[in-house]
């Protein structure tokens, strides 16, 4: 219930990080204090804490933000998607220029919506679609909209990235799924499940169509104007 993830979101955001706090301050005070004497080995051990810290710190971050697409919702707006898009853009620049992307936005449609929420989704999205790309090759993105013929807004973000296999088209909205090892590619899973639950709240749908290396379509589908608005 919505109590339930206002409750959790409480505790999320208080008791759950304050010792993540304690432990990474404490950690950061021993290596400035006693890290000659902790040694070679020791000052590994230390980071090993500290970045399981910061990890459990990030999880609980993004369960915090899952649960507060419905604890603190705003309300609907008219919000221009290609001026989302290109502030999204904005937000993502230093990705876009690390990469060296291509980004084609077309004109996408005004609609009415939690403009807040329609950021983070188009930064989760757009920010897969700059970091799952081949190695040696830099990102090619394109987004593009419309209006269907049963006046919901589709819009299409496709790229030429890694791509997934089919088979992972459904679970990757569940929360923390990883197809991808820490190792390769950072992150903690949430990205897309928090999408999916953006775009339920909003009365609309997220799909994925994906080929192994040869890149990866997202396409949501929102109404013009969501029940109960």
């Amino acid at each position: 219930s919505n109590k339930e993830l206002q409750d959790f979101a409480y505790v999320a955001s208080h008791d759950l990080q304050e010792p993540l706090h304690k432990i990474i301050a404490f950690g950061d005070r021993l290596r400035a204090n006693a890290g000659e004497a902790l040694g070679e080995k020791g000052l590994d051990s230390l980071e090993r804490v500290q970045k399981a810290a910061l990890r459990m710190r990030q999880l609980i971050d993004d369960l915090l933000q899952y649960a507060r697409v419905t604890t603190r919702a705003k309300p609907f707006e008219s919000v221009d998607l290609e001026g989302v898009v290109r502030e999204t853009l904005g937000v993502l620049e230093w990705r876009v220029a690390e990469t060296g992307a291509e980004v084609e936005v077309g004109s996408l449609p005004t609609i009415l919506a939690d403009r807040s929420q329609m950021l983070q989704l188009f930064q989760n999205i757009l920010g897969n679609a700059l970091k799952f790309h081949k190695p040696g090759e830099r990102p090619r993105v394109r987004v593009s909209g419309r209006i269907g013929e049963d006046g919901f807004a589709e819009v299409e973000v496709r790229d030429r990235g890694i791509g997934i296999e089919g088979k992972f088209s459904e679970t990757i909205f569940k929360p923390f799924q990883r197809l991808h090892g820490r190792q390769e590619y950072e992150g903690t899973g949430m990205g897309l499940a928090i999408c999916q639950k953006i775009v339920q709240r909003h009365g609309g749908e997220i799909s994925v169509e994906s080929e192994l290396g040869a890149g990866t379509t997202f396409r949501l589908r929102l109404p013009k104007e969501p029940p109960g608005e």
